[in-house]
């Protein structure tokens, strides 16, 4: 049961981060950023966030600065979804690299 409420609770999570990434990079021209994926621990206090950063070249200096303004992008967060969840949990961020990794895996077997 708990299991089923963390997913809801994530996918929340994860349509919000888009919107909110969508609205930031919308002033950057040439930038996407995306969540590919949110898990949420089982006490609902940490939600580990995984980004695709178009283009993934600026993919690490992205997640710096994103890193530093996690406390902003929690606040934003929480405006969003006041009246779905309580307490809103501590954003940590990662890159999602698994599209680079099938980018390359699809030239090595074309070669």
């Amino acid at each position: 049961m708990q299991e089923t409420r963390q997913n809801k609770i994530a996918r929340l999570l994860q349509k919000e981060l888009s919107v909110i990434f969508q609205e930031q990079t919308r002033a950057m021209h040439g930038v996407m950023v995306s969540v590919t994926r949110a898990k949420i621990s089982p006490d609902l206090s940490i939600c580990t966030a995984y980004l695709s950063i178009f283009p993934s070249e600026k993919g690490e200096e992205l997640l710096q600065n994103i890193e530093k303004s996690s406390q902003q992008i929690r606040f934003a967060l929480g405006q969003r979804v006041r009246h779905q969840l309580r307490i809103v949990p501590e954003l940590r961020f990662f890159i999602d690299d698994s599209l680079d990794y099938i980018e390359h895996i699809d030239e090595l077997l074309k070669k």
